[in-house]
C-alpha cells in the first residue's frame, strides 16, 4: 500500500486544462458581494475565461493588470488572450455596486508537481468568498525545480506542512522555497494505518474509507490537522490592506494532495462556510488535476494489479463522506469536531473566518 501511495506521486506529464469548479449560487443573498458565481479559467493556449453571476448589477468590468479585459451585464463570460506572462494572472471583478472579487485559475503550474492549487475562491452559505492567495494545497514538493521555488517564494509561501508518512519523506524530502519553515505534520503517525497491500478492488476501497476515519479520528490526524489549523490561523494575522500585505501564505500537502490532503482542504472549507456540495466537488477536482499521471501509472500495470491500484488512485464521494460520517460518530456534529479534536473554539474560528473571507 505504501508503494501505491508513493507511485501516486509519478508525474506522466503537467495538467495544460484547468477545472474550476462555480460556488454554490444563492439568488436571494444581499452580501456586500454581488457575486454568485464567478471563475477564472486557463487555457492550455494561454487564453483566460471568465464567467460570471451578478443578479442586480447592470454592469460588470474585469480588470488585469490595471486595463479592463472584459465587460458585460449581470451574467457574463468572456475569453481573454494576449496578456503578459506571470507567475499568476489576477482579475478583479468589479459589479456596478458593492464590493468586488480578485480572482485567478485554481491550478498553480509548476514544472515538479500536478495538483498545486489555491484552496479559495470559493463563495459560502452566507454570500462571503474565500479569499485566494492565501492557503494553498498541493501533491509532494520533491521533484520542485529551482525555477518552481523561486516562483513559490514569490507567491510568499512561507509555512509548509508535510503530511506524509517518514517513509515517503524520507524517500522523497520536500524542497522548499527560500526562507520558508517547513512542518511535520504525520497525518498516521502511529495509526498502522497502510501497512498491507490490498489484494482485490473492494479492500482498496475499504483500506481507503478506513484510512479517511483515521484522519479524523486517529491520535495523528487530530495533532497533524490540528498544527495546520493553527499554522492558518498564526500566518492569518494581516492588515486589512490585503493588496499591499500579502507576506505569508501556507501550504498543506502529502503525497499526491488528494487524501490527506484533501480532508485538510474539505476541513477548511467547510468551517468556513462553504455549501458541502462545493467542498466535494474541490475535493474530487483532484481526479482532473491528477488524471493523466494516474493514467500513465495505471497503464503500465497488469489488468488485475491496475485494478486494485485505481481505488488508491481515485478520490471518490464516498470517501469523503466516511470523514464526515466519522466526526459525526465520533463529535457529534462538525462544529464539536472543531473545538475538541482540533482545538478551535467559537473565538478562534471567528477570527479565522475574519482573515480568509471577504464580503
Amino acid at each position: 500500500m505504501k508503494k501505491a501511495l508513493l507511485a501516486a506521486t509519478v508525474v506522466a506529464s503537467a495538467l495544460t486544462a484547468t477545472l474550476i469548479v462555480a460556488p454554490a449560487a444563492n439568488a436571494g443573498d444581499r452580501s456586500a458581494i454581488p457575486f454568485t458565481e464567478a471563475t477564472v479559467t486557463a487555457g492550455a493556449d494561454g487564453s483566460f475565461a471568465l464567467t460570471w453571476k451578478a443578479p442586480g448589477s447592470k454592469r460588470v468590468e474585469i480588470r488585469a493588470n490595471g486595463k479592463v479585459v472584459a465587460k458585460g451585464g449581470a451574467q457574463g463570460r468572456a475569453v481573454v488572450a494576449g496578456l503578459p506572462a506571470a507567475d499568476r494572472q489576477w482579475f478583479d471583478f468589479t459589479p456596478q455596486h458593492g464590493q468586488g472579487l480578485r480572482l485567478a485559475d485554481r491550478l498553480i503550474k509548476l514544472d515538479g508537481t500536478t495538483n498545486f492549487r489555491d484552496a479559495g475562491g470559493y463563495r459560502t452559505t452566507t454570500g462571503q468568498w474565500v479569499r485566494m492567495g492565501e492557503v494553498y494545497r498541493s501533491d509532494a514538493l520533491a521533484r520542485l525545480t529551482p525555477n518552481d521555488l523561486a516562483k513559490l517564494r514569490r507567491l510568499h509561501v512561507r509555512t509548509v506542512f508535510d503530511l506524509r508518512m517518514e517513509d515517503e519523506r524520507s524517500k522523497d524530502a520536500d524542497k522548499v522555497p527560500a526562507g520558508a519553515t517547513y512542518v511535520v505534520a504525520d497525518v498516521f503517525a502511529g495509526s498502522g494505518s497502510f501497512q498491507t497491500m490490498p489484494r482485490t478492488p473492494d479492500e482498496a476501497v475499504k483500506a481507503m474509507v478506513d484510512a479517511e476515519k483515521a484522519m479524523v479520528s486517529g491520535a495523528g490526524g487530530k495533532k497533524a490537522y490540528t498544527q495546520v489549523f493553527e499554522g492558518i490561523e498564526r500566518d492569518g494575522g494581516r492588515d486589512n490592506d490585503r493588496a499591499r500585505d500579502r507576506a505569508r501564505s501556507v501550504l498543506f500537502h502529502c503525497t499526491a494532495g488528494k487524501d490527506r490532503t484533501g480532508w485538510a482542504g474539505a476541513t477548511l472549507l467547510t468551517a468556513l462556510g462553504v455549501p458541502r456540495e462545493t467542498v466535494e466537488a474541490d475535493y474530487l477536482a483532484s481526479n482532473d488535476y491528477r488524471r493523466a499521471a494516474n493514467d500513465a501509472i495505471l497503464a503500465h500495470l497488469p489488468a488485475q494489479q491496475a485494478a486494485v491500484y485505481k481505488p488508491l488512485l481515485d478520490v471518490r464521494p464516498e470517501y469523503l463522506n466516511a470523514g464526515y460520517d466519522e466526526v459525526e460518530a465520533t463529535y457529534g456534529s462538525f462544529d464539536r469536531y472543531l473545538k475538541d479534536g482540533l482545538g478551535i473554539d467559537a473565538r478562534e474560528l471567528k477570527q479565522l473566518k475574519k482573515d480568509l473571507l471577504v464580503g
